[in-house]
C-alpha cells in the first residue's frame, strides 16, 4: 500500500515559535474539496482532523479571540 499524497501542509500563523503548539492545515486540499485537514505538526504521521470550511473558520475565529 502506498502513502497518501502530501496535501501541501502549511503551519498556522497562530502556532507558537517555541514549537509547543504547532498546528498545520492543508489550504490547497481545502480549496479543491471544501474539507480542511488539520494536524499536529509534531506528529506528521498521526491522526488528521477533517473539518468543514465553516468549522475551520470557527476555529480560526476562536484562535483570534483567545487570550494568550
Amino acid at each position: 500500500m502506498s502513502a497518501a499524497p502530501d496535501p501541501g501542509w502549511a503551519k498556522s500563523s497562530y502556532s507558537s515559535n517555541g514549537g509547543s503548539a504547532c498546528v498545520e492545515w492543508a489550504p490547497a486540499h481545502a480549496r479543491t474539496t471544501g474539507t480542511v485537514p488539520v494536524r499536529d505538526s509534531k506528529t506528521p504521521g498521526g491522526p488528521v482532523l477533517m473539518v468543514s470550511a465553516a468549522a475551520f473558520a470557527g476555529l480560526v475565529g476562536l484562535a483570534r479571540t483567545a487570550e494568550v
